[in-house]
């Protein structure tokens, strides 16, 4: 992992996305893992889901052994409704992702539920 990774938390739900490019990109699974609330979820793929931060971290730390990096391309604009954001990119290939983030008590945003592939 770079120990110059900011892991400082999202002030804007349209923090998240960079966030986690950067963090992907430093090898930082940790990092990545707490953009989401404690018992968020992270659609997988293949109908799978990781359920919780500890689940959502090992995800990452097995995507990142395989030596992909994530590209932030279009991030469209956050929709927020109170408390409640979602989020979303499209990425290079077309597939769009959804994703819903929380404002937090203090002010912060995480997300709560990932889905990084809508086709």
């Amino acid at each position: 992992m770079d120990s110059k990774v900011d892991r400082e938390p999202a002030r804007d739900p349209q923090e998240l996305a960079i966030k986690l490019v950067r963090s992907e990109n430093a090898g930082d699974a940790k990092g990545m893992a707490l953009l989401y609330e404690p018992d968020a979820v992270l659609a997988c793929g293949g109908g799978r889901k990781a359920i919780g931060r500890d689940a959502i971290e090992a995800f990452y730390a097995d995507l990142i052994a395989t030596g992909r990096k994530f590209d932030l391309v279009d991030q469209r604009p956050a929709m927020l409704c109170g408390d409640i954001a979602l989020t979303s990119t499209r990425l290079p290939n077309g597939t769009v992702t959804a994703e819903i983030a929380r404002r937090q008590t203090d002010g912060t945003w995480l997300w709560v539920i990932d889905q990084p592939s809508i086709t």
